[in-house]
């Protein structure tokens, strides 16, 4: 047997236990990477704002606190206003069940010739069985939806603890990061890190002005429509549409057809044609004014890199993909060398070519 063979063997034992360690160990912090990607990103977006106000004689933590408070302002507000929306909906549709109720039960005594009642019918579906074990299943999952409830605010917790961090001391930050790194490198990752805040901060900053606009436009067509919950169904429209990537403005158009339906039909028809003419109004008018210079990549560009998000790391990574590919290719551009078209490569691509006709062969 050769010398190296048992030390080889060792060798490649060793890689392999220490290869299956570090899988082991990055699935179980998987959770907490995403947690502190999704901090970055915060802290990135806010950045912008923090430094101004630090430059204007603020102490930076204030300055970050101030920004978290108006952003936790700004949820709270959201949710209250969609909470009222739905109570009121959930209400609505609680008084009027007896009578939605009645009225099915007349229609089948009508059509199937049976002398059926409301109080039978809720006699029978109190003492069946299968409510009973419905109950009973949903005593039991009371305490799966609270440890559901802790885990996401605990997750909610780390993100603001990490975020605040990351923007009170993003200088302390890049100066601890470049100090391990060579003078020549130092340079290089400075102006990544400044990319990445003027691309994250000017896309939810430009996001952010869209939706109010949206939302101002929103609420004007609902509230001469008479259309119920105008301003919650503004803020609604305003948000998803904007910060919910791909189908957003479906799901934020679709809300407010269904409630000016129950009004008149007809103005369900006019708030479906003010969703489609105001998005095509924000495609080509709006949004290339608002985001050409933050965010201007190609649209086909924007939606891949939304769906490589989605299937790497879900909603998150459908968040922060536009970002993040925009800054990519911020950084890119700043290192990729162009050179000017020359004659017959320009004459190629921007005009048509002529037909050439063979001689036919006798």
């Amino acid at each position: 047997m050769p010398r190296w063979l048992p030390r080889a063997v060792i060798l490649v034992l060793a890689l392999v236990a220490c290869f299956q360690l570090g899988s082991w160990a990055f699935h179980q912090l998987i959770g907490l990477l995403v947690n502190i990607l999704i901090a970055f990103f915060l802290a990135l977006a806010i950045e912008p704002a923090v430094a101004r106000m630090a430059a204007g004689g603020m102490r930076r933590g204030v300055a970050t606190f101030v920004m978290f408070l108006a952003v936790l302002v700004v949820t709270a507000g959201f949710l209250a206003l969609l909470g009222s929306l739905l109570a009121g909906q959930i209400v609505a549709m609680v008084e009027g069940f007896p009578g939605y109720l009645d009225s099915v039960i007349k229609a089948i005594n009508s059509t199937f010739h049976t002398e059926l009642s409301r109080l039978e019918i809720q006699e029978s579906v109190l003492r069946s069985d299968w409510l009973r074990k419905y109950v009973q299943n949903s005593a039991s999952g009371v305490l799966d939806v609270s440890a559901t409830v802790l885990g996401g605010l605990f997750k909610l917790l780390t993100i603001g603890l990490f975020s605040f961090y990351f923007a009170a001391d993003g200088p302390r930050l890049r100066r601890a990061l470049c100090s391990v790194l060579p003078p020549a490198k130092q340079a290089e990752v400075l102006r990544a890190w400044e990319i990445a805040v003027a691309k994250t901060g000017g896309y939810l900053y430009s996001r952010g002005l869209m939706a109010l606009i949206s939302g101002v436009a929103t609420y004007i067509v609902l509230a001469v429509l008479g259309v119920p919950y105008a301003p919650a169904l503004a803020v609604w429209v305003g948000l998803v549409s904007q910060f919910v990537p791909t189908i957003g403005t479906y799901l934020a158009g679709a809300l407010p057809v269904l409630l000016a339906f129950t009004v008149d039909p007809w103005y369900a028809l006019y708030v479906l044609g003010f969703v489609v003419v105001y998005q095509q109004f924000e495609n080509y008018v709006l949004q290339p004014k608002l985001t050409s210079r933050t965010v201007d990549i190609h649209p086909a560009v924007a939606f891949g890199s939304v769906i490589a998000g989605t299937a790497l790391l879900g909603a998150v990574g459908a968040l922060i993909a536009i970002p993040a590919v925009a800054t990519l290719q911020s950084f890119l551009g700043a290192y990729v060398k162009r050179y000017e078209l020359t004659q017959d490569a320009d004459s190629s691509t921007s005009r048509p070519r002529r037909r050439v006709r063979l001689p036919r062969l006798r």
